[in-house]
């Protein structure tokens, strides 16, 4: 049975992700510093694994590999970004970039961008000799536009274009990389806010329809067209008929409505 690499898979977009994809019939590999307590399906393999130790990620990839199966794609959500977004009180998030604490760059670009490429460096040496697989990188419209703070854009954008230029590089290979956006989902940190009557989840995904949009992208036949472009999770959903768990299909997210 091919298998599927979700890291970062101990809660937010990431557990989703890989619920959606066990669901669909993958073997789903689940990473994450806390993963061991995640609520994820007792079929899941749980790994702990923190994303900015190479070692850790290496150790990762020969229990794959040891697995004698393939694997079919990996999904990288491992992200620290939104960590101690509230320091001493103050809300730190949208501070403008002179203000901003230096753990957030490494956050962003440590535990996200360089997780990214690590993992994504590792997971091609196994699909290259197969000539088969799909890298799917999240990331967001803050990479297109100012949202929340400097740093996060630019995380964004050099994970946009890291997908694009790993693209160009493995499609001899027939091998596809995208970046996904999702639109706004109902992780465990949405819902609060919405409790709070913060946020307005009307147009909202749950986490487990990005696994869901995943999957169908695995099984897409022209894949390989899409490879290296930007998508949006729900106009892919919209045009390979994927719905969320609730028989919905919610509006993709523009460049204006993001």
């Amino acid at each position: 049975m091919a298998i599927a690499l979700v890291t970062g898979a101990s809660r937010g977009v990431g557990r989703g992700v890989a619920v959606g994809l066990s669901a669909a019939g993958f073997t789903v590999f689940a990473t994450g510093r806390t993963v061991e307590s995640a609520d994820l399906p007792p079929g899941i393999v749980r790994i702990r694994c923190d994303h900015t130790d190479d070692g850790d990620t290496a150790n990762l990839f020969d229990r794959v590999t040891a697995t004698g199966e393939a694997l079919a794609l990996l999904v990288n959500c491992a992200w620290g970004g939104y960590e101690r977004m509230i320091e001493d009180g103050q809300y730190t998030w949208t501070v403008p970039f002179w203000q901003q604490p230096a753990h957030r760059w490494s956050s962003m670009m440590n535990a996200g961008l360089r997780a990214a490429f690590v993992a994504s460096a590792s997971a091609a040496r196994l699909m290259i000799p197969r000539r088969s697989g799909l890298i799917v990188n999240i990331s967001y419209w803050a990479s297109q536009k100012h949202l929340g703070n400097a740093i996060y854009g630019i995380a964004k954008a050099a994970t946009d274009k890291m997908s694009s230029d790993m693209a160009v590089e493995l499609r001899e290979h027939e091998v596809a990389v995208v970046s996904l956006y999702p639109g706004l989902v109902r992780t465990e940190a949405v819902m609060a806010a919405a409790q709070n009557g913060w946020l307005d989840i009307s147009n909202s995904e749950s986490p487990e329809f990005i696994g869901r949009v995943v999957a169908a992208l695995s099984a897409d036949r022209d894949l390989m067209r899409r490879s290296g472009t930007v998508l949006v999770a729900a106009q892919v959903a919209r045009e390979l008929g994927v719905t969320d768990i609730d028989g919905t299909q919610p509006r993709a997210l523009t460049l204006e409505t993001a």
